[in-house]
C-alpha cells in the first residue's frame, strides 16, 4: 500500500466530486478515483454540461432566424457557423470540468488518476497501484443502453455522445426513444434546420411523467415541427453510402417498413455503469438491471462498501446523485445525511421546458389517494405574454382532505426554475394555500405558480 485514506470515492461524476468535497470539509482524508482525463464525469464533459450549452446555442440561432421579427428586430440573414458553436460548447465543458479540479485542490481532495478496482474491503488498486481505506464509496454513474444488433459508430449511428459532436447538420435525423435525453437533442438539431423523426416502442413519449404533461410536451414539439412515430421498433440499422437505412415495425406485430435517413441517435435509457470494478470477485450485490442495492446509509451487502447516484434504484438524475454524496459523506462524519426522495425534481431542457416533482395523477389514482388539482395557463400570465412564450401550465395536485402539495407538473418557460419553489413548499409539508397565499412579484412568471395554488380550492384571479 502506498497511501492511506478516510474515503476513497470511485468516480468523479456529480455525485462522486460532491460527495469527495463534502467528506474533505468534515475533515476526512479524501481521494477520488477518475480514469478520465478530466474530472466531473459524464455530467460535465458528454453530458448534461455539453448539451445544455447546445440547447442554448440552439434556442438563440432559432430565435434570430424566426422570434426576432415579432419584437422588431429585423435580420437580413442568419448564418450558422456549427464550428463556433461547437467550440463554445467546448469551451463551457471546459470552464466547469477545470473548475472541479479547482474544487479537488481548494479541498485538499486527492486524484487518483487511472482505473479503480476494489481487491478487498479497504483496499483500493488504481492502475496498479494500492491504497488503504476506511471506506470505498462507487459512485461510477451509468452509460448508454445498446440496441440489439445496431452496431454504434458514434458518426452516423451514434449515442448521446456521438449526438453532441455532429461536425454538419444531418438532413434527416431519426431518434431512437421518446424520453428526456432523445428529446433534448432532437430539438438541437432541429432548430439547427435538420428534419427529426422520433421512434418510439411505446404509444406515449417521456414514459413515467403526468399523461396530461406528456401529451401536451408531444403537441407542442410537434407543432415545431419534430415528428412522432409511436408504437413503433427499429429491428435494424443498415449503413449505406448516403447514410442508414432503418428497418421498422409496429410494436404490436405487423408489417415492416424502412426509413433512410442521414444519421440515427439511438437513446433508449441507460445502465449503470459498474463493470471491471471487482463486485463479483468481492460479493457486492446487485439486481437484476446491474443496479447496487443499498441500505439507508447507502451501505451495500459489503461493510465497509458504499455506493450512490446512478448506480443505485432510482432517478439516473446528476442533482440526486449530489444529494446522495452529501448524505453519505456526512453519516461516515458522524453526522445525520439524509435525502428526501419524494422531493427530487426532474426538468427537461426543451423549450418550453418540462419540469416536475413528486407524484403524477396516474400514481395518485393507482394508490387511491383522493387528490384536488390546480392548473394555470401561461397564456394569461403577463410575463410570458411580453416574452411570447405563452406555450403550456402549472398544475398542483394536493391532498383532498390536508391540502399538502403531493406533486406539481410544469410545461412552460423557465419550468426548470419555477419547479423549485414548489420543491421547497413540499420539503417543507406546505399546502396549496401557503404557496398561493406568498406574494409573488408582477410581472413574473412565477405567478403561474401561484394562480395554479390558487385553483387547487378554484379561487384563481386571473381565469
Amino acid at each position: 500500500m502506498t497511501d492511506s485514506f478516510d474515503v476513497i470515492i470511485i468516480g468523479s461524476g456529480p455525485g462522486g466530486y460532491v460527495c469527495a468535497i463534502r467528506a474533505a470539509q468534515l475533515g476526512l482524508r479524501v481521494a477520488c478515483v477518475e480514469k478520465r482525463a478530466t474530472l466531473g464525469g459524464t455530467c460535465l464533459n458528454i453530458g448534461c454540461i455539453p448539451s445544455k450549452a447546445l440547447l442554448q446555442s440552439s434556442e438563440n440561432f432559432h430565435a434570430a432566424a424566426e422570434s426576432f421579427k415579432d419584437h422588431g428586430i429585423i435580420l437580413d440573414s442568419i448564418k450558422l457557423d456549427l464550428a463556433r458553436m461547437q467550440a463554445r460548447k467546448s469551451e463551457v465543458v471546459g470552464a466547469n470540468v477545470k473548475g472541479v479540479e479547482f474544487l479537488f485542490k481548494k479541498n485538499k481532495v486527492t486524484w487518483l488518476k487511472g482505473t479503480g478496482h476494489i481487491d478487498a474491503p479497504g483496499a483500493v488498486s488504481v492502475d496498479g497501484t494500492s491504497y488503504a481505506t476506511k471506506n470505498i464509496i462507487i459512485a461510477t454513474g451509468s452509460e448508454s443502453i445498446p440496441l440489439p444488433g445496431i452496431d454504434i459508430d458514434e458518426k452516423t449511428i451514434v449515442t448521446s455522445t456521438g449526438a453532441l459532436e455532429f461536425a454538419e447538420v444531418p438532413k434527416h435525423l431519426a431518434i431512437i426513444g421518446g424520453g428526456v435525453i432523445g428529446l433534448e437533442l432532437g430539438s438541437v438539431w432541429h432548430r439547427l434546420g435538420a428534419r427529426v423523426t422520433v421512434i418510439e416502442f411505446l404509444d406515449r413519449i417521456i414514459p413515467g411523467t403526468d399523461d396530461e404533461i406528456a401529451k401536451n410536451f408531444q403537441r407542442i414539439l410537434a407543432k415545431q415541427g419534430l415528428v412522432f412515430k409511436l408504437g413503433h421498433k427499429v429491428t435494424k440499422a443498415d449503413r449505406t453510402e448516403a447514410g442508414v437505412t432503418l428497418t421498422i415495425e409496429p410494436a404490436k406485430g405487423g408489417a415492416a417498413e424502412t426509413m433512410d435517413v442521414d444519421a440515427v441517435l439511438v437513446s433508449v435509457g441507460r445502465r449503470p455503469y459498474t463493470e471491471g470494478l471487482g463486485l463479483e470477485t468481492m460479493g457486492v450485490a446487485r439486481d437484476n438491471r446491474g443496479f447496487i442495492p443499498v441500505d439507508p446509509h447507502y451501505a451495500t451487502n459489503i461493510s465497509g462498501i458504499y455506493a450512490i447516484g446512478d448506480a443505485i434504484p432510482g432517478p439516473m438524475l446528476a442533482h440526486k446523485a449530489e444529494d446522495e454524496g452529501v448524505a453519505v459523506a456526512e453519516l461516515l462524519a458522524g453526522q445525520a445525511g439524509h435525502v428526501n426522495y419524494d422531493a427530487i425534481p426532474s426538468v427537461i431542457y426543451t423549450w418550453p421546458e418540462v419540469a416536475t416533482v413528486g407524484a403524477s395523477e396516474e400514481q395518485l389514482k393507482k394508490a387511491g389517494t383522493a387528490y384536488t388539482i390546480g392548473k394555470f395557463p401561461f397564456m394569461a400570465n403577463g410575463r410570458a405574454r411580453a416574452m411570447g412564450d405563452t406555450d403550456g401550465f402549472v398544475k398542483i395536485l394536493a391532498d383532498k382532505r390536508t391540502d399538502r402539495v403531493l406533486g406539481a407538473h410544469i410545461i412552460g418557460p423557465d419550468a426548470g426554475t419555477l419547479i423549485a419553489e414548489i420543491v421547497t413548499a413540499m420539503e417543507f409539508g406546505a399546502s396549496a394555500e401557503d404557496i398561493g397565499r406568498i406574494c409573488h412579484a408582477h410581472p413574473t412568471l412565477s405567478e403561474a405558480v401561484k394562480e395554479a395554488a390558487l385553483a387547487v380550492e378554484g379561487r384563481a384571479l386571473h381565469i
